[in-house]
């Protein structure tokens, strides 16, 4: 299945607001690009994952990533009807780049 820009799958899909508080969080030199989300289900939780790329301008991506997990696993993620079940941050293929993957189930 691939990552699509296709509208939220469910009523009340937190991706905006993820999109927003994620661009709030960012340090200083990080931007995100357009983002995808693919819906997600296992046999007892129904949600969605969500992609999030960021660009940064100087840096070392291993540390940027460490960093930026670390930011993000400390938060409050506070999403009606959500939960963020897990973060990975990642350093992308290409140059400059992180992955931001968020999941999030329904509460």
């Amino acid at each position: 299945m691939r990552w699509t820009p296709a509208p939220p799958p469910r009523p009340g899909c937190p991706h905006r607001r993820l999109r927003w508080l994620l661009d709030h969080m960012l340090p200083a030199g990080l931007t995100l690009g357009a983002s995808t989300l693919r819906p997600w289900a296992s046999a007892n939780f129904v949600g969605a994952r969500h992609l999030f790329p960021c660009a940064f301008a100087a840096g070392d991506a291993a540390a940027l990533s460490a960093a930026l997990q670390a930011r993000l696993d400390g938060a409050e993620w506070r999403l009606p009807g959500h939960i963020v079940a897990d973060i990975v941050v990642t350093a992308d293929d290409a140059p400059a780049q992180l992955r931001i993957e968020i999941l999030t189930v329904e509460d």
